[in-house]
């Protein structure tokens, strides 16, 4: 019994062991730190990965978070350089990057963040008058930030950015900021209004410009393809008189040529000649010379025909 005991005595023990080795096994997770102090005094910082702290001796005394911190402080009444009161509310983005410091340089950091901000911005305003401090936000932010960090950097925080969310004048600021900004706005579209119809203006001017161009353009053509025309009609019917008093030219001498060529008496010839001298008769001349040769050329024609006659009658 008394060896059961025993027995069972260690392995209650081993137990007890394997709690108390198990309950101070820490593991540090991603951009996290853990600031360790051991019997009371700072003894060192966990950074990511598997820890063992001594039971009873060392304790965690603050779990930072290595993220980037964002404070949104509430708006601060400041006064402006032309004595105008106004609140300005401001965001500002930070990270620890000391976790000792943090835990040790001073109580309450974000207190006393807050507390600073609201100082130094009442510092920056109060240099600046009214129209100066709503259009010098990016001057404002630079300011602070650069103020905010140095006086920071002891307490182991990086401050990174520093944005001015609003800025709120009085309310009879406000409504003349609201009616300058609308008579601004009236005047801006007054003046597009007023750009819009003399473009128009010139656009409609250069249309009708266009179109007078085109019209002129157009008559021009016409005129020229109408003279044209005009012009290869003249020459079609002159080509076509000229060749029809070639074929009759052609066709008086190719007659010409056959009669010379068939040897013609002179009894034919004159028949030949008195049919001329017929045709030229039945012209609406009113007088007729007649040469003294188609005369005798009558006489015998006569003779000729009454020979003929009196053949006939003998037979």
């Amino acid at each position: 019994m008394d060896g059961l005991a025993g027995v069972i005595a260690i392995i209650i023990l081993a137990v007890i062991v394997i709690l108390l080795i198990a309950a101070n096994i820490r593991i540090v997770p991603q951009a996290r730190a853990y600031v360790i102090e051991r019997l009371g005094a700072y003894n060192g910082t966990w950074q990511v990965g598997l820890h063992f702290k001594i039971p009873l001796i060392d304790r965690i005394a603050r779990k930072v978070s290595l993220k980037e911190h964002v404070i949104d402080f509430p708006p601060q009444p400041v006064i402006t350089k032309d004595n105008v009161t106004m609140e300005i509310d401001t965001v500002i983005y930070f990270q620890i990057t000391d976790p000792k410091l943090y835990c040790y340089g001073v109580e309450q950091p974000m207190a006393a963040i807050e507390n600073l901000t609201a100082t130094t911005l009442r510092n920056i305003i109060g240099e600046l008058e009214l129209d100066e401090s709503l259009t010098s936000r990016e001057y404002i932010n630079s300011k602070i930030r650069e103020v905010l960090d140095e006086a920071t950097d002891p307490w182991g925080i990086k401050i990174n950015r520093v944005e001015v969310k609003n800025i709120t004048p009085p309310r009879d600021i406000q409504s003349a900021m609201e009616k300058q900004m609308r008579a601004e706005r009236e005047r801006r579209e007054a003046i597009l209004r007023a750009e819009g119809e003399k473009k128009s203006a010139v656009l409609i001017a250069e249309g009708h410009k266009q179109a007078v161009i085109l019209e002129a353009e157009a008559n021009k053509s016409s005129m020229i393809l109408s003279a044209e025309a005009d012009k290869e009609a003249q020459i079609r019917r002159a080509e076509g008189e000229a060749q029809a008093i070639l074929m009759v030219q052609k066709a008086t001498a190719d007659g010409i040529k056959m009669l010379v060529e068939s040897s013609p008496s002179e009894p034919v010839i004159a028949i030949k000649g008195l049919e001329a001298f017929a045709k030229a008769a039945d012209g609406k001349a009113t007088k007729i010379i007649i040469p003294s040769e188609l005369a005798g050329l009558a006489g015998l024609a006569t003779s000729v025909a009454e020979l003929v006659r009196g053949e006939g009658a003998g037979q």
